[in-house]
């Protein structure tokens, strides 16, 4: 027993220590389950995120079924490329080339970011932009700096600026980061901001595991087999072991 307590106290730590990395980041509580969010989300994507990024290891016809989209309204309003069939893959016309030099990197395909990242990294990281003239696009990310993109949302948004606040420190007046306020240009106001970000947030996560529902489902269903085998396991071994002793 006292071997598992100092395991156990040993282990706090590490614990402590690998969850830190997340203090600061907003949750994006996000709901697979709401379908109209999803709908939205994807309406985001390809309206400000397609036209640099892809999700080529998406189908338009996938992305409609699941979503409950008609195909018709899919063709009509989420596939602006005249070439493209209704099952074809996700992809742009941007060039690695042209995005190498537009942005000094090509830019990454979204499909997998929301597993790679996180679902609460990728809602703060919208939220995190500021003007920053010094910068080619003219803003910057608290979360991801020098990062080279432009601030798509910015027209829901608005422009985004840094507020300080002089505060006595150590006997100096020091200016103290306060947060992130918008001058009110965008079309969304903050709680509709919020909103937006979340449903894109919501699509991206269902697009890095589109069965992801489907699995936690199927999960409970396995769970549930299990601990009856494993009641029925124990009772049968009473049962053989009855006669040995």
């Amino acid at each position: 027993m006292k071997q598992w307590i100092v395991g156990l106290l040993l282990w706090l730590p590490i614990c402590a220590v690998a969850g830190g990395g997340n203090a600061n980041l907003e949750a994006a509580n996000n709901d697979l389950t709401d379908q109209a969010s999803l709908q939205r989300g994807a309406q985001l994507f390809v309206n400000y995120c397609a036209g640099c990024h892809s999700t080529q290891y998406q189908r338009y016809e996938r992305v409609a079924t699941d979503l409950g989209i008609p195909l018709d309204l899919m063709r009509q309003n989420l596939i602006f490329n005249p070439n493209a069939k209704i099952g074809d893959l996700m992809t742009n016309s941007m060039s690695k080339q042209y995005a190498a030099a537009s942005f000094g990197a090509p830019t990454p395909d979204l499909t997998m970011v929301a597993r790679v990242r996180g679902t609460d990294w990728l809602y703060t990281y919208l939220h995190a932009f500021y003007a920053d003239p010094s910068r080619p696009f003219g803003v910057n990310n608290s979360l991801f700096p020098s990062v080279g993109m432009p601030h798509v949302l910015e027209e829901l948004q608005g422009v985004p600026r840094r507020i300080y606040e002089t505060q006595m420190i150590d006997g100096s007046p020091t200016e103290v980061l306060m947060g992130i306020e918008t001058d009110g240009s965008g079309s969304l106001n903050s709680q509709q901001y919020d909103t937006a970000v979340r449903d894109l947030v919501n699509f991206l996560d269902y697009s890095a595991e589109p069965m992801k529902l489907e699995r936690q489902r199927l999960g409970l269903w396995v769970i549930g087999f299990i601990s009856i085998f494993l009641v029925l396991t124990v009772l049968l071994k009473k049962e053989y072991w009855r006669d040995v002793h």
